[in-house]
Formats: C-alpha cells, sequence, structure tokens
C-alpha cells in the first residue's frame, strides 16, 4: 500500500512501529487494521446488545455489558498505534481528560448500577462514557477534536 507508507506519524499519536510490545506481535499494518475494524465494530455489538438488556434484564447486567463494549472499542485503538504507547500517551496532553473522563466514567457506571442501583443515573454515565470515549478516539485524528 504505497499511500499507507508515505504517512509520517507524529509522537502525539499513530503507529508506533518501534514498540517492543508490537515487535512481539509481529502485526502488519494491515493486520493492524483489521484488528482495529474487528475490536471497534465488536464493541459496538456490546454495547447495542447491552442497550437490548436495559429493557429486558438487569441493571447491571447492562452496565457490564456496555462498560466491557466501550472498553473493546477502546482497545481497537491500540491496534493503530500500538498497545504500548496508547498507555503511554493516554495521558498526553491532548487527550488527558478525554481519558480520564471516560475511565471515571466507566467506574462510576458500575458503582451506580452495582452499588445505588439507579437506571438514570446508570443511562447518564453510559452516555458520558460513550462522549468521552469518541473525543479519546478523535484525539489521534489530527484536528479531529
Amino acid at each position: 500500500m504505497k499511500l499507507w507508507d508515505s504517512f509520517e506519524f507524529s509522537d502525539q499519536g499513530t503507529m508506533d512501529e518501534t514498540s517492543p510490545f508490537d515487535n512481539f506481535f509481529k502485526l502488519t499494518r494491515t493486520q493492524r487494521l483489521y484488528g482495529f475494524g474487528i475490536c471497534f465494530v465488536l464493541g459496538f455489538v456490546i454495547s447495542i446488545l447491552a442497550t437490548i438488556l436495559l429493557f429486558t434484564g438487569p441493571l447491571s447486567g447492562f452496565a457490564v455489558l456496555y462498560t466491557i463494549g466501550n472498553i473493546i472499542s477502546l482497545l481497537s485503538t491500540g491496534f493503530l498505534v500500538g498497545f504500548k504507547k496508547q498507555i503511554k500517551t493516554m495521558f498526553a496532553p491532548v487527550r488527558w481528560f478525554a481519558s480520564v473522563v471516560f475511565l471515571g466514567a466507566l467506574v462510576l457506571t458500575l458503582v451506580v448500577a452495582f452499588v445505588l442501583q439507579n437506571g438514570v443515573l446508570c443511562i447518564i454515565l453510559c452516555i458520558i462514557q460513550w462522549m468521552a470515549l469518541f473525543w479519546y478516539c478523535a484525539s489521534y485524528i489530527p484536528y479531529g477534536r
């Protein structure tokens, strides 16, 4: 892919070909794109299934599935930038706020679902999760935020 090879990426966030963690798996760029796509779609599907469970099952089941779906979606970006670099750059100046909001919303969603059992607050936190995940992922795209 000639076009793909011509891209250069900054330290703020995309392909990290030299990461020791990535070399361990030895994934090609095409495999990384497939990994990204599969994880992102899988996370989305799990979140949709969780939404169905919201109306038919327990609140705790919804919260757990929705949170797992968002975590899988977050892991999808690891295929693009490299998992080690993703962990390092989660708290870079351009995305630390989105990372903290996202991780906080993950924890708070589960706490509200299991301890408080407040459905409205749980749904609000899930919306915050989704918006923070979107904001976080957009931070990897130049001028994406």
